[in-house]
Order: C-alpha cells, then structure tokens, then sequence
C-alpha cells in the first residue's frame, strides 16, 4: 500500500488545530451608582376641565362636540331655564315683601309702637330674602355653560333631551395653552429616586423612531390606595401629533436607593459570573485575545445584572461562553448583533445509473 500510495503521489493527512472557542463580551463602564428606570404612562394636558351644571334640569341645547375647538367665553350648552326663572321670580316677591315689612318696623318703632326685637325680626328675614334672590339668580346665571378657557373638546357624555343631575359631567375641555405632561405610575421605593428636574427620554406609538426630551416637574405626595404607586409627572416637548389619552413611555436615570454602597460598583451581565461566594466572585477578562481569570468584590444582583468591584474602566468580561473557557485559553469575540451567514444551497444527488 504504501509503494501504491508513493507511486500515486499522494501525502498523508496531518491534523489541524481546533479554533478557539466563540465567546461574547462586555465593555466596562466607569463606576456609578446611577441606574435607569423605566415605566409607561397616559399623556395629559396639565390643565383639564370636567364641566357640569350647578343645577339639574334638562339638557335642552349642546353646541360642540368632542374634537372640537372652542374659545374662552364661547356658549356650550344650556338646560332648560323655566325651574330656574320660577325660582328667581318667587325670590324676587319674596325680597319685595320682605322690605316692605322691614320699613314698616322700622317706623313703628321709631314712634314706640313696637318692640326692638320685632325690628330686628324683620330686618333678619330682609337679610335671607336678599340672600335667596341672589342665590336664585347665580343658578340662573348657570343655566348655560360657556367654555373657561380657549382649547379643545375632548369628551361630550351627554345629549340634548337628557336630564342631567348637578354636578354631572358633560364635557370635557382641554386648554391647550398648558404643557402636554406623561404621568407615570412609579412603585414607592422608584419615585423615591426621582428628583424634580431630572430628564427623560420619552417615546409614544404614535411618533415611531422619535425620542421626545422630557423633564420632571411633580412627584406625588400620596400613593394610591388600590397600588400604592406614586404618580411622577413628566412635561414632555411634544409636536402636536401627540394627543391628550394617548400612551408613552420613559426612561430616566435615577441614583439606586443604596447610592453610597453602590458607588464603587459596576453593572455587568450576571452570566459573567463564574462564581460568587459572599462578597468574593470571579470573571474572565480579556487580555489580548486571551482569557483571564480576575477575581472581583460582588455587591449582588440588581435585575439581570451583577454589581461587582475591581474592574478597571474599559475593560472588557467575556459573557456567553464564560463556562466553556479555561484560564489562559486564547478565544475569538464574536458580535451577538451579527446576522448568521444564509445557508448555501445543496445541489440535488445526481442519480446514478446502474446496471
């Protein structure tokens, strides 16, 4: 055999060297205690209005309807007045005699044909009648409903014919003059963190690809009963696209409750974690294009993260693959982002004639 192999020129087959192993890394970013939060929320106008009636009655005239702009000043709606005028009217009679009996006293009392105390009697009820005519007339003042300020409609829940109580809503106005604010709902230990004047990056569906520059400007004094979330309001700079309802959410950097503790320590994803043991753990640093093992303080686990301190800044942990290499042990760093190479196509076998 090996004659033939020499006649025909042919070399034997030497082995190749296995490549390194694929690993995936992180760069390190300098110490810091901040970490960012991030929740969803609805976008609201600062200043909105429910409007009502001060009385019930008949809803006998509605003038816009939602999506409509008003001016301040501009008629609404208005209920049927005929209660409220009947009302206005006894008040009226009411005061007149009530007058008429207090002028009476008053000269019956000069000439001593009376008491004090029927004076003071009838200069008492003067003072309800006169009372009564002007509460009369400030309902039939609000009969009609004109728009307090220059906005937007952005609900009508009532309809001409109906019979609404007081204090019933039956519009709902926007005064667009107030700044578009994102109101988000923060657990207590998160909105603790949040200082006013802090940014945010805001994003909303309706703005695809757009990142909105937005600033706290209030922080909740009360946690709601049902969630206990703190309410943290976020004036957004936002085009006129955005609309009063709609959803959006934010990102802002906050410092972490513990930010003393924490100010020496690093995020890193946990799967750089070879091992942790109390406050001691361990990790492969790159050197080069060689793994080595470096051993660091661990803080714990923040979410997906390990704290750990001792890494210089800039340098980079190696993440998937960590388990599989040994220290020492030359690898290669691949980019998770990379779109895998498509698969070649494989010619069909060729049939094969046979005898």
């Amino acid at each position: 055999m090996g004659v033939m192999l020499v006649a025909c020129g042919g070399k034997a087959d030497t082995p190749q060297a296995a490549p390194p192993p694929a690993v995936e890394a992180v760069t390190v970013g300098a110490p810091g205690a901040a970490s960012e939060l991030a929740a969803s929320g609805t976008l609201q106008r600062r200043r909105e209005m429910a409007l009502s009636f001060r009385i019930p009655g008949v809803l006998t005239r509605m003038n816009v309807e939602a999506g409509d702009a008003v001016r301040a000043g501009q008629p609404l709606a208005a209920i049927d007045p005929a209660g409220v005028d009947a009302r206005q009217t006894q008040a009226a009679a009411d005061l007149e005699r009530a007058r008429r009996d207090a002028d009476r006293a008053r000269k019956l009392y000069s000439t001593g044909f009376v008491a004090k105390a029927r004076l003071d009697d009838a200069e008492s009820a003067l003072k309800a009648a006169q009372a009564a005519h002007a509460g009369a007339a400030f309902d039939r003042r609000w009969a009609a409903l004109a728009s307090p300020v220059s906005g937007v409609v952005l609900a009508r829940t009532a309809q001409a014919g109906e019979v609404v109580a007081a204090g019933q809503t039956v519009l709902t106005l926007a005064d667009l003059s107030s700044p578009l604010v994102l109101r988000l709902p923060l657990p207590a230990r998160d909105a603790a963190r949040v200082k006013v004047g802090s940014s945010a990056a805001v994003t909303a569906d309706a703005l695809p690809g757009q990142t909105l520059t937005g600033v706290v400007t209030r922080l909740g004094q009360a946690a709601d009963a049902r969630t206990g979330a703190v309410t943290v309001e976020i004036e957004v700079q936002a085009p006129p696209q955005l609309k009063s309802g709609q959803i959006a959410a934010a990102r802002l950097q906050a410092p972490a409750a513990d930010a003393p503790a924490r100010a020496a320590f690093v995020r890193i994803p946990a799967e750089a974690l070879l091992e942790a043991s109390g406050d001691e753990a361990a990790v492969l640093r790159l050197d080069g294009a060689v793994a080595r093992r470096v051993a660091v303080r661990f803080g714990g686990f923040d979410g997906d993260d390990a704290l750990v301190a001792g890494l210089p800044a800039g340098s980079r942990v190696i993440t998937a693959g960590a388990g599989f290499v040994s220290d020492g042990e030359k690898v290669a760093v691949v980019d998770p982002r990379a779109s895998a190479a498509p698969a070649r196509k494989v010619a069909p076998p060729r049939e094969v004639a046979t005898q």
